[in-house]
């Protein structure tokens, strides 16, 4: 698949640059590289799949330049442009075609131990953030609350908070609803809830959720399924929608989703 990816890429690279178009390419993982080519860039192109865009949008979302997605992978929900169109859809891009697709991402700061003053610098998921059990499989305890009113204690392997892109995702694995992708409310679920509360919330998009970790064991706090941080009982986190939000140059009809969505959970291309 990597040398499938490397090839269209490449692929996509030579069309560009007989049009005379300036071309930069480097791996989703290589953010130092990729960020000092932000400053005259129009269009990001990802090739691969959904987990390739989510790295990119750590990248670019401060600099409101939109990402259009080739899909070399096999569900494709942020992906819109099929691998062997891609010359044809990127020719229609090129002509003007397209509108702009914005959505909400999270932003949070964690504060590794109660007590502790300093927060962490911000941490930005378009996706989700996940505060999980880790290796040991064991209960955790993470007491929530919402604008500072106390909602509950879970007692599970964990909690997620996820934007309404990141509702298909692992969220959705685990029981939250689907939320169309341009809504600016965000999901509060647990994860194998253990005779606390198991159902999930949708919590308005102005809200603060505020989660502290109590367990004996390790836990992880993990942003975008790719960005992993260990944490200790006595975490905090708090949570609310960002003020950034990601940009995706879309070719579908403006409302796609649902036909889109209906073909992704059959598991087709």
């Amino acid at each position: 698949m990597m040398e499938a990816t490397r090839f269209k890429a490449q692929e996509i690279a030579a069309f560009l640059k007989e049009r005379n178009l300036e071309v930069w390419s480097c791996s989703a993982w290589e953010a130092d590289k990729a960020s000092k080519n932000l400053q005259d860039t129009h269009l990001i192109l990802t090739i691969g799949g959904d987990g390739t865009i989510l790295r990119a949008a750590q990248i670019v979302f401060k600099h409101k330049i939109p990402i259009a997605g080739i899909n070399m992978g096999t569900l494709g929900f942020l992906t819109e442009i099929k691998a062997d169109e891609a010359i044809e859809q990127v020719s229609r891009m090129l002509a003007g075609e397209g509108w702009l697709e914005q959505r909400c991402m999270l932003e949070a700061q964690l504060t590794t131990c109660e007590g502790e003053d300093s927060p962490s610098s911000p941490l930005y998921a378009l996706n989700d953030m996940v505060m999980a059990r880790g290796s040991i499989a064991k209960l955790i305890q993470v007491t929530a609350s919402i604008d500072d009113k106390p909602l509950t204690t879970y007692r599970s392997d964990g909690v997620i908070l996820a934007t309404a892109t990141g509702s298909t995702g692992y969220s959705l694995a685990a029981g939250g609803p689907i939320m169309y992708p341009q809504s600016d409310d965000f999901l509060l679920v647990p994860i194998v809830s253990h005779l606390t509360m198991g159902y999930s919330l949708v919590v308005p998009s102005g809200s603060i959720v505020r989660l502290q970790l109590k367990t004996t064991t390790q836990a992880t706090l993990s942003i975008d399924g790719h960005i992993n941080i260990s944490v200790s009982s006595g975490a905090n986190i708090r949570i609310r929608r960002s003020e950034y939000k990601i940009c995706f140059l879309r070719l579908r009809q403006q409302h796609y989703f649902f036909n889109v969505l209906e073909e992704k959970l059959r598991g087709k291309k």
